[in-house]
């Protein structure tokens, strides 16, 4: 049986915030010595990868590329394995999905490396330059952070999108995956290294953090002294987990509770080709749509086939009491629905007064990642654009572009919902910092 979603994350956020008390409280935490050795060989790499041309970089992607294409039958195999350990731990198909791999999924892996390579190159870019009354040449340039954390669940693709993005920003990385996903992970990671050898990029450009004690993620969230960088990229636990504990700089990639709102002047066919896409085509993702919003005005036209179609995709809908009196057999949405991201075929459906209404429910429930409009009124389309605070907002379009790839990064380290120097899909340029360079003639400050 499988174990519902809600519990398997108040699990996870009890367990972590258990061990935080323990913290606190002073009891001896684990050490992991190779936890420490591969950050350190990781952070002397992350020097190297620095100061590699583009063409070093470049070629090392392309071997990386080749061997993953050749060798995919063995990174099937120990998928294969991962895929059944799942199932028979109870996980859920729409999760399963994030796991397992096949040649579809394979070729968008392969063909994201052989996209990040043809990127431009952001690593001593200048963002600005100018001269001072002293004479002073003064440039900001941009650099890498030095060795990234990325801390993920399920998502074997993540481990080479993140490596690649990584190292063409002139990054190391260092991945700490999930159980789930161990034996694909390994030979990913082996077979990543193997492609790097012979190339200029250190084999110790990409590590993984073997380990599934989940203290090693403690231990990982307060090696300040070699991790530049952390990104935690999975559901709502263990992004609240890094946060709180971190002693290294995070990068937050948000949890996905999107919206897509009818609008009274919405075209019908397009408007249901979005709501199913949105929904249905990979429900398990943090792009998906989890809430409804139907304009009162198209709601029982709209509504009844629309939800006959969603249920004839197996889509479980709970709605509002409008919702439910246009189509009798749907179950109850509560306050929790409106909140939830469910990463399933469920669906909350709400109708409301308006435009106004629209925004102020995502306002009150969205989670700042994606949220969408159908509409031909110019008006409210400019109104929610400009109200809705969302990493990405779309007029007439599905949720499900909020990807690097879809936003031609190639690939990404995750979505951004935070409002730093990162925001929405995390690419190239977002790995990066600046420094600022500054030319004299030999001036001296009087």
């Amino acid at each position: 049986m499988s174990i519902p979603l809600s519990r398997q994350k108040k699990e996870y956020v009890t367990e972590f915030k258990n061990h935080s008390t323990a913290l606190r409280r002073g009891r001896e935490v684990k050490e992991f010595p190779e936890l420490v050795e591969k950050a350190r060989a990781a952070k002397e790499a992350s020097r190297r990868t620095a100061v590699l041309s583009t063409d070093a970089k470049n070629h090392a992607l392309g071997a990386v590329a080749a061997i993953l294409d050749e060798e995919k039958e063995s990174v099937f195999a120990e998928n294969r394995k991962d895929v059944v350990a799942a199932r028979k731990a109870g996980m859920k198909e729409s999760l399963v999905d994030r796991l397992e791999l096949d040649d579809k999924k394979m070729k968008g892996i392969v063909d994201g490396v052989r996209a990040v390579m043809a990127l431009p190159d952001p690593v001593g870019s200048s963002n600005a330059a100018w001269v001072r009354p002293n004479g002073l040449r003064i440039m900001q340039v941009r650099v890498p952070f030095g060795l990234i954390g990325i801390i993920y669940e399920s998502r074997p693709n993540v481990t080479v999108d993140t490596f690649s993005l990584a190292l063409k920003s002139g990054n190391a990385i260092l991945l700490r995956g999930s159980r789930s996903a161990i034996n694909t992970n390994r030979e990913l990671v082996r077979l990543i290294k193997a492609g790097l050898a012979g190339t200029e990029a250190p084999e110790d450009a990409v590590a993984l953090v073997e380990s599934l004690d989940r203290e090693a993620v403690d231990a990982m969230l307060r090696m300040k002294e070699y991790i530049d960088l952390v990104i935690p990229r999975g559901g709502r636990g263990l992004i609240d987990m890094v946060v709180e504990k971190a002693t290294i700089p995070v990068i937050e990639t948000g949890v996905g509770n999107c919206h897509v709102f009818v609008d009274a002047s919405a075209e019908l066919e397009m408007a249901k080709r979005i709501v199913i896409n949105a929904k249905c085509q990979r429900p398990g993702v943090c792009n998906a749509m989890e809430t409804l919003l139907v304009h009162k005005e198209l709601a029982e036209k709209f509504l009844p086939e629309m939800i006959r179609l969603l249920e004839k995709k197996g889509v479980e809908i709970r709605g509002c009491e409008k919702t439910r009196e246009i189509s009798p057999q749907v179950e109850q949405a509560t306050g929790e629905d409106w909140a939830t991201e469910y990463l399933d075929l469920i669906l909350a459906v709400k109708v409301v007064e308006d435009v106004r209404e629209a925004i102020s429910h995502i306002t009150r429930y969205g989670s700042g990642h994606s949220e969408a409009i159908l509409s031909n009124d110019f008006a409210n389309i400019c109104r929610f654009t400009s109200e809705v605070d969302a990493a990405a907002v779309y007029v007439n379009a599905s949720t499900r572009f909020t990807d690097g790839g879809e936003f031609g990064f190639g690939a990404e380290m995750g979505i951004s919902t935070q409002k730093l120097h990162a925001r929405g899909p995390v690419g190239l340029k977002e790995l990066t910092t600046s420094k600022y360079v500054i030319y004299g003639e030999g001036q001296v400050r009087e």
